[in-house]
């Protein structure tokens, strides 16, 4: 096997946080049916059969969460996500000019964050790692990994301004 094979270096997804508002909306309406319920006991199994449905719908929404990852290899950073329909997205490396954290105060709370990688990619000019456990340090690897595969692959950018113009002035002509 070659040095240069492709190597995962962080794999993770979304915490189940995301959902928290949906979990905790879910258990309220649940509950409003499992005490209305035995107010009516002529109807009580329909009303109660009524608390399912949002126990199906916080499943789901766990599911989904649950079904979303991603992966950071020496090369490309690798999004998965659906749950019946499979959706395999990938970014090479090399074309992420930027990084941001952010963390907003009920993520950061939990040690959570996103990731927001602007790229020269014209299909994913934006590609962020949602609610990640340690935003920081994924950051960083992410930093790493897309400097050492540019000085690989001997990748450089040069940026146009609004007006076309090079970063290097009138020398483009």
């Amino acid at each position: 096997m070659s040095s240069d094979a492709e190597n995962a270096v962080w794999k993770g997804g979304p915490s189940q946080i995301v959902n928290l508002p949906a979990f905790v909306a879910s258990a309220l309406v649940a509950m409003v049916f499992l005490v209305v319920g035995p107010q009516f006991p002529e109807i009580q199994n329909y009303i109660m059969l009524g608390a399912v449905i949002p126990a199906l719908w916080a499943g789901w929404k766990w599911l989904v969460v649950r079904c979303h990852r991603f992966e950071i290899s020496t090369e490309r950073l690798k999004t998965v996500q659906g749950v019946l329909n499979r959706n395999v997205d990938e970014l090479e490396l090399y074309r992420v000019k930027d990084t941001r954290i952010l963390q907003p105060l009920w993520l950061r709370l939990f040690g959570l964050g996103h990731v927001v990688l602007e790229t020269s990619d014209r299909s994913h000019p934006k590609a962020t790692l949602h609610a990640i456990k340690g935003p920081r340090e994924v950051g960083e690897i992410l930093r790493r990994e897309v400097e050492a595969l540019r000085e690989k692959k001997r990748v450089r950018e040069v940026d146009f301004d609004e007006v076309g113009d090079s970063e290097f002035g009138d020398e483009m002509g």
